[in-house]
């Protein structure tokens, strides 16, 4: 697409680059593969920041949005377009925290297998027993992260904080993107985002769980598709809220 700015895009907590595989192949777009495996959400949005030169695209899902969020707090003027999926802009709760401490010491102990298995994969998709394919395509790109990267994740998910203030000043075109049988961030979520935003677009995905760039990534591909133009036009046709 003559003229368009990078899109860098953003893994979540235990992703890696293929997360996005199923979506970058049908983007007529340059991407750039953000590594997040700082201790703090400010120091990866840094990392996002000097992955490219100048604007860019970002896109994130889950953590990766999160990440996106603290980007657009630090350097707004660069970022050209925001796509958000599968994600929270709201600050992490006491039981979360709690959680996260959790999974931290059974990592630390030993225990990062099954905690990948049965805390965190049965709601990284639609049904809590996803198909084989998908099962072990998760298990292998968190064994690729590992255990320390995600000890460091989840230090960094105790620094998040509220997003809502600098999404109220986000300028740039903004694409939200629901998942509809997403258990970790379910739709609400995303419509709160999308109303904090004054440039932006909601999209639904119905049926699809957390990881929806592996079980929609054609329908993802043709929402960012559509969205795209807006990025240097400043022009939205979608319904704003």
């Amino acid at each position: 697409m003559s003229g368009q700015p990078p899109m860098v895009l953003v893994p979540g907590m235990l992703c890696d680059a293929d997360l996005w595989s199923d979506v970058r192949t049908r983007l007529d777009v340059p991407t750039v593969d953000a590594v997040i495996d700082a201790p703090t959400i400010r120091a990866m949005a840094e990392q996002v920041l000097s992955s490219v030169p100048g604007t860019f695209i970002l896109a994130g899902l889950s953590l990766g949005a999160i990440v996106g969020f603290e980007v657009l707090r630090l350097a707004p003027e660069r970022v050209a377009g925001f796509c958000a999926l599968s994600t929270n802009a709201a600050a992490p709760t006491t039981t979360q925290k709690q959680q996260w401490t959790e999974l931290a010491r059974r990592t630390r102990a030993g225990d990062f297998a099954a905690v990948v298995a049965t805390s965190i994969l049965p709601q990284m998709f639609a049904t809590t027993t996803p198909p084989t394919q998908l099962r072990q395509r998760f298990l292998a790109m968190a064994d690729r992260v590992g255990p320390e990267v995600f000890i460091t994740q989840l230090a960094a998910q105790h620094t998040r904080r509220s997003a809502f203030a600098a999404l109220t000043q986000t300028r740039c075109p903004t694409l939200v993107i629901s998942a509809g049988a997403d258990r970790l961030c379910p739709p609400p979520y995303h419509h709160s985002i999308a109303a904090s935003v004054e440039y932006s677009c909601l999209a639904s995905l119905p049926g699809a769980g957390h990881v929806s760039t592996w079980e929609r990534p054609d329908d993802i591909a043709a929402l960012i598709h559509d969205w795209l133009p807006a990025t240097t036009s400043q022009e939205l046709t979608c319904q704003k809220f």
